[in-house]
């Protein structure tokens, strides 16, 4: 049985790919019970952001279950499998294991060590739990790698300063134009990314701020959070009319086009600024060439992110060093859990042992009012509770070594386990 992770993501392809296979959270539950459904796939998850999208999978051969996840990708985006392997990329077992934990730790993220990830992984496991996806084995994986993803950024440094990815886009807009006090900006998009964005703008000095968003009442509360106003979605067009940003992270795809973009600016010669970090993108791309108007996306984001590695890039060893650590813990737990069902075989058959001495000498013990009956019960079990106890530890100690195959096949045989 083998743990194994493959996906694309924004390291190994471009965002028309990450486009493509993408996975909307309305989607999600119907694509972990497809994954589990497959031959080869005994559970799954699915990680899928801005950034990536990632099967994590428990299989009991690698290569079968690379060919089912492949498949998955290939469908999901309407993809050959020559246009997807130079982009796919796939790892199992401790590397898997590794790879889960770096993410979880920021280290995979296009903004090193930002936070918003740990959010997302834990988003991930929860519903990979209620569509049945994630067992023993994931839900394992998953419980660690948060608890990784935590001591990276209490350990270290790595998410000093560090901005998610809403509060970079905010950040890279206010570079852009110098500064955004008195800019008039408005947010398309209202829910955990457009709520980063939010804030983040007023935490950068804006103080103009519309929100337009699907549902009217979550554009509501974002706006009153962050003292701004509302727009409905289907009006959001006039306030593009004189806004000078325009922050957009819908979930809605590409709805924001060339012609769209014109009409809603009419005779306005100020500049536009559009920051779009959707995935897929909000925003056509020929959208740049829509009179006095700039776009930006996730690529000019990655690049803007990596001149600002440095600062923190030197706490990067001391995260794969907690990484190699929790991988290590992570081994040795499943090793253990390993020997579980052999030591629990083994106290049921002592257990087994115990009830039938008792019974044997029930006559004997009738004349015993129920607190001496108790006090037998509790000394019988303590007997047997002891006399296993170094044998029961030895297994799981030694569960995985050489040793403890030695060990495991001793006391089947000694115990008549089978």
């Amino acid at each position: 049985m083998s743990i194994v992770v493959i996906g694309v993501n924004h390291r190994t392809g471009p965002i028309s790919l990450l486009e493509r296979v993408s996975v909307s959270h309305d989607s999600l539950s119907k694509v972990i019970t497809g994954l589990v459904s497959r031959a080869n796939i005994r559970e799954a998850a699915v990680l899928s952001t801005c950034n990536r999208t990632e099967v994590y999978a428990v299989a009991e051969r690698f290569h079968g279950a690379y060919a089912d996840i492949r498949d998955f990708f290939c469908e999901l985006g309407g993809l050959q499998p020559d246009e997807l392997h130079p982009h796919l990329y796939s790892q199992h077992d401790d590397a898997a294991v590794a790879h889960l934990f770096e993410v979880a730790s920021g280290l995979e993220s296009a903004v090193l060590g930002e936070s918003e990830i740990l959010g997302q992984v834990r988003g991930a496991w929860e519903t990979a739990q209620v569509e049945g996806g994630a067992k023993a084995t994931l839900n394992l994986l998953f419980r660690h790698a948060l608890e990784t993803g935590k001591r990276a950024r209490t350990e270290t440094g790595i998410g000093k300063h560090t901005t998610s990815v809403s509060h970079a886009a905010v950040d890279m807009a206010h570079e852009h134009l110098g500064s955004l006090a008195g800019r008039k900006v408005l947010v398309v998009g209202a829910g955990e990314m457009g709520e980063g964005i939010a804030v983040a703008l007023v935490g950068a000095g804006a103080t103009d701020i519309t929100v337009a968003n699907r549902t009217d009442t979550r554009a509501q509360h974002l706006a009153e959070r962050v003292g701004g106003r509302i727009v409905p979605f289907a009006e959001w067009g006039h306030a593009l009319s004189d806004a000078d940003v325009l922050l957009t992270c819908s979930g809605a795809g590409t709805f924001i086009e060339h012609d769209f973009v014109v009409a809603a600016r009419g005779a306005a010669t100020s500049p536009l600024l559009i920051v779009d970090i959707a995935v897929p993108r909000n925003v056509a791309a020929d959208v740049m060439s829509a009179p006095g108007v700039t776009l930006l996306n996730l690529d000019h984001l990655r690049d803007w992110a990596a001149r600002g590695l440095a600062a923190r890039q030197a706490e990067t060893d001391n995260v794969r060093a907690i990484v190699g650590q929790e991988v290590e813990r992570f081994g040795m737990e499943v090793t253990a859990r390993q020997a579980a069902p052999l030591v629990a075989q083994l106290h049921e058959k002592a257990d087994t042992v115990r009830q039938s001495e008792l019974e044997r000498f029930h006559n004997r013990l009738a004349s015993l009012d129920l607190s001496q009956r108790e006090a037998v019960e509790a000394l019988t079990r303590g007997i047997v509770a002891k006399l296993l106890h170094q044998v029961s530890v030895r297994l799981k100690d030694d569960a995985g070594t050489p040793q403890g195959e030695r060990n495991s096949a001793a006391v089947r045989e000694l115990f008549d386990l089978g």
